[in-house]
């Protein structure tokens, strides 16, 4: 059993909030990421948006491409448009072999409004994720034809958040569905860790390793405040800040219980101001290779 270490640009560049990380660029994200070790890098917003341009942007820092978002919009469109919508990206992936392309609803959700707090983001019924989920089958069906993988990203502010949603979106769905399993969403969106990983084990094609600060956490839902906040405040972290909260070594175990054969992803959005991208990006990096290490697992790259 083998994976691969990549890494969001999120920590050098900010898509959500870029006056945090108006210093740095995404040149220095990737080559600083490359010397760390990291052999991948998901899609940034500020890479070049052509496939040649990208490819031979991602050549120079001799990283690959792991994935990236795309915001669905799903909830407001037929299927017929959304496919419309992403075929480029689509097209994109596979042509730069992507694993994956990281697909979440975004017609609805609240997490890039600095001005809604978290608590008021929306909760469907099971009948409601149902009825979404029998379109968003649709379009994972079609990608799966072009040969790309749809990883279902829940996300804090969005309709898929907690352990009830993922539930019932993975219940209500096909298998080309498939599950893009987040530490730092989870633990923050009050699910069950470990359990979502034993429940949906065989539907996860893709992982985020990202630790959050419990206390700070808790507070940003004492003050009712918004996922934007929360990010500023310090929610998140790496995997091997002793201010997390999360056990990362009973996740790699697990994973390798299951046979994971894919990448696990850093992913953690802080105030550079605060925590140096580079410095706690090589935190995290050192942390799963120790944990893999333990865990009986091989990296690739």
């Amino acid at each position: 059993m083998a994976v691969k270490i990549g890494i969001s640009p999120i920590a050098w560049q900010n898509d959500d909030l870029p006056d945090l990380t108006a210093a740095y660029t995404m040149e220095q994200a990737l080559s600083e990421a490359r010397e760390i070790g990291y052999s991948g890098v998901e899609r940034g917003r500020r890479m070049p948006h052509d496939t040649e341009g990208l490819r031979d942007y991602l050549r120079t820092y001799d990283i690959a491409l792991c994935g990236g978002w795309c915001s669905g919009n799903l909830m407001a469109d037929d299927v017929a448009t959304e496919i419309a919508n992403v075929g480029q990206q689509v097209a994109q992936f596979v042509a730069l072999g992507a694993p994956c392309l990281v697909y979440a609803e975004c017609s609805n959700t609240v997490q890039g409004d600095i001005a809604t707090p978290v608590s008021h983001r929306p909760k469907l019924t099971r009948d409601e994720i149902a009825g979404y989920g029998a379109k968003l089958t649709e379009v994972a069906r079609w990608m799966a034809d072009q040969g790309m993988t749809l990883a279902y990203h829940h996300h804090m502010g969005s309709m898929i958040e907690d352990g009830e949603d993922i539930d019932w979106l993975m219940e209500t769905t096909g298998p080309e569905v498939t599950l893009l399993y987040d530490t730092g969403h989870l633990r923050f969106g009050g699910a069950d860790v470990m359990g979502v990983l034993d429940r949906w084990g065989d539907r996860i094609s893709h992982v985020h390793f990202k630790d959050v600060r419990a206390e700070v956490t808790a507070r940003m839902r004492a003050e009712n405040r918004s996922f934007l906040d929360a990010v500023i405040a310090g929610a998140f972290t790496v995997p091997g800040d002793p201010e997390g909260s999360i056990d990362f070594q009973a996740v790699a175990d697990r994973l390798r219980a299951m046979d994971y054969e894919g990448w696990i992803v850093v992913e953690a959005e802080q105030d550079p101001s605060r925590a140096d991208p580079k410095a706690y990006s090589k935190m995290g990096y050192d942390h799963i290779v120790d944990i893999c290490a333990r865990a009986g697992i091989t990296i690739d790259g």
